[in-house]
């Protein structure tokens, strides 16, 4: 079967300026992807590019396996049987709650209409309010109706453009969630756009993160934490430092907290500076250890600490504790690495010195 949702090498321009460049990506039926990025990276202008309000200027955008658009080609929104639901949410003020949801089923049976208006509401809390108009809502209540209005009608694909941005984190995370159940119920295929990586977690299947119009990684949320493919995604996905080290062989590295082991690409010659990322799950804390760190901050979880900790060097690791290991700003706890693999990022020779890179080197070397 041909992909509900396939990209190919789609550049997108606006009044001339590119915007998005060669993304490519495939959805499967019933499949819910994110385009997951900072602000004004191109990640929404994607989406309305899917949606039919922008027009690629190269590459090809596929609806099960049918065209619907390229630099030369571009099907109307109205016939792409897309919902999408937009951040500045777009409902009809003189219309009811109940009467927004349903205005996309027209054609429907009454019964069934009332049937999905009444299991949508349920689904977002707000039962109570189906004889309510938008001007009476909260902007966290109109978001969730945007959304809800969107699914009625079952689309062949949603588009999701910060769905939920309007409410608190908790509630964020439990509607996408929510969501993603009734998405799989219904067999709607979707792709969501966002800047909150808990989100995305939360919701997708596959993520893509874009940086400056660019798709540079599109994989599951695992891979992105464990196997990110450029420094960036490192950066943005999670948290963790990258800790400078040098190549002894195609298995050891030399860095502040000792001899590292593990398996290095084949790219790397013996000698050479690269980043080690280092996530706070990482390092361990360690009274019996050789090497330790100064707590430079703290910051209190409940289950556990995450420390910011200085090493003798200066460089900063942050470290993931269970709460009873609680150690005041200024002491020095003993510390180690455990890590299952190695991610490395090859150091450029533009950029700045790490300050024990000599030592670093001179103990690669012997």
């Amino acid at each position: 079967m041909p992909a509900s949702l396939s990209l190919d090498s789609v550049d997108i321009a606006l009044d001339g300026t590119p915007i998005v460049h060669a993304a490519s990506f495939e959805l499967a039926a019933g499949e819910i992807g994110c385009l997951l990025g900072p602000s004004g990276c191109g990640k929404t202008t994607l989406l309305r590019a899917i949606a039919g309000f922008e027009r690629p200027s190269a590459g090809e955008i596929r609806i099960d396996g049918e065209l619907a658009a390229s630099a030369a080609l571009c099907i109307t929104a109205e016939r792409r049987r897309i919902g999408m639901v937009f951040q500045d949410l777009a409902l009809f003020p003189h219309l009811s709650v109940a009467e927004n949801i349903a205005f996309g089923m027209r054609g429907a049976a009454k019964k069934e209409i009332d049937l999905r208006v009444a299991e949508l509401l349920h689904l977002v809390g707000l039962e109570p309010l189906k004889n309510s108009y938008p001007h009476q809502l909260s902007g966290g209540q109109q978001q969730r109706i945007a959304l809800i209005r969107a699914m009625a009608p079952r689309p062949r694909i949603l588009l999701l453009d910060e769905p939920f941005s309007s409410q608190d984190v908790e509630l964020r995370e439990q509607l996408a969630y929510e969501v993603r159940k009734l998405l799989r119920r219904d067999g709607i295929t979707a792709l969501l756009v966002t800047h909150d990586q808990h989100e995305a977690f939360a919701m997708a299947d596959c993520i893509g993160v874009v940086n400056r119009g660019r798709l540079v990684q599109w994989d599951s949320a695992f891979n992105l934490y464990h196997e990110p493919a450029d420094r960036f995604v490192a950066d943005f996905i999670g948290q963790g430092v990258l800790l400078c080290g040098a190549v002894i062989d195609g298995q050891h590295l030399q860095t502040e907290l000792g001899l590292i082991e593990g398996v290095l690409p084949e790219t790397l010659q013996p000698g050479q500076m690269v980043d080690l990322l280092v996530r706070p799950d990482d390092v361990l804390h360690d009274d019996a250890s050789a090497w330790s760190g100064t707590v430079m901050d703290k910051t209190f979880r409940g289950a556990d600490h995450l420390y910011t900790l200085r090493l003798p060097g200066s460089t900063r690791v942050l470290c993931l504790a269970p709460s009873h290991h609680d150690h005041a700003i200024g002491e020095q706890i003993g510390i180690r690495l455990e890590l299952d693999h190695l991610v490395v990022f090859p150091r450029e020779r533009h950029e700045a010195v790490h300050a024990g890179a000599g030592d670093l080197l001179e103990r690669a070397r012997d």
